[in-house]
């Protein structure tokens, strides 16, 4: 696969959709990706893979390449943060037993947060939270959008500011994996872990190099040098780091919907000058039955 595709031509490898957090079906995402000139493009919803052959198809159909990927809720030193895996094999029993790890205690802190949210006089949250999602990965996004809908508050910054952000009454801490297992999943499963957003974590460039020397030393390739959900300044200083590190460049914009926060689809610089692009580990054509 070339490793010079132009900007009018670009590469979206970050975007989820109702299988986790994301606003839009699977078949709209991928029109829309088709509406934005996309020619490369990863469906990567938080750890599941419930979408990835739908999408597959629908890419098929309107002559998107396409990579499987699936986006891991990790930590680091007690911080959180996520993993894209890019390229892998849906099928793999490691990865997939993994993410049903993953799953398992989200479906625990949905019910946690409903009794929580239930002492201080809000029922029916999860059943409200579960109707939205539309799927079984239910978040903290999902409770704060009914929470608004439902007329407890203004919007979903409100909700997390009183009900869901750390220290608050229905905020129940994560208990994720940790990153070099995380990794490994995805490496079993023959695709490349990315570091996503790296800009979002709000590091020191001290322990952002640290993060990314251990992400390296665990087998990961790459990082997510541009990204919708990071500044913009952030993609030259990424770039930096990724030449210095030998780590592959990836782009996503982290595209939730329409309606959410982040950039549209395919709204991204292209890679700086040097940045080895991660598709060029990756074989072509993209695999996307097993």
């Amino acid at each position: 696969m070339s490793s010079t595709i132009p900007p009018h031509s670009p590469v979206d490898l970050h975007m989820h959709s109702l299988h986790s957090d994301g606003s839009l079906s699977v078949a709209a995402l991928v029109e829309r990706v088709a509406a934005r000139g996309v020619q490369l493009m990863a469906l990567t919803d938080h750890d599941n893979t419930a979408g990835v052959k739908e999408a597959a198809a629908a890419a098929a159909q309107l002559g998107i390449d396409f990579l499987p990927g699936v986006e891991i809720s990790s930590e680091w030193n007690g911080m959180g943060i996520h993993i894209v895996g890019l390229g892998i094999d849906i099928e793999n029993p490691t990865l997939q037993r993994g993410l049903q790890r993953i799953m398992e205690f989200r479906d625990w802190r949905a019910a946690e947060i409903d009794r929580r949210l239930a002492k201080v006089g809000i029922a029916g949250a999860e059943q409200g939270a579960r109707a939205l999602a539309g799927s079984r990965m239910v978040g903290r996004t999902h409770f704060s959008r009914w929470l608004v809908q439902a007329g407890h508050c203004r919007d979903n910054a409100a909700a997390f500011e009183r009900w869901l952000g750390r220290g608050r009454a229905a905020y129940v801490p994560s208990d994720w994996i940790p990153m070099p297992e995380a990794v490994g999943w995805i490496r079993s499963a023959g695709g490349i872990a990315v570091l996503a957003h790296p800009g979002r974590y709000k590091l020191s460039p001290e322990r952002l190099r640290a993060l990314l020397l251990e992400f390296r030393e665990a087998g990961a390739g790459a990082l997510e040098v541009c990204s919708g959900s990071q500044g913009a300044a952030d993609c030259e200083h990424l770039g930096r780091l990724a030449r210095e590190l030998d780590l592959a460049g990836s782009l996503g914009s982290d595209f939730h919907g329409p309606e959410i926060g982040h950039a549209e689809i395919g709204q991204l610089p292209p890679l700086p000058l040097g940045v080895r692009p991660v598709w060029e580990s990756l074989s072509s054509p993209i695999p996307t039955t097993h």
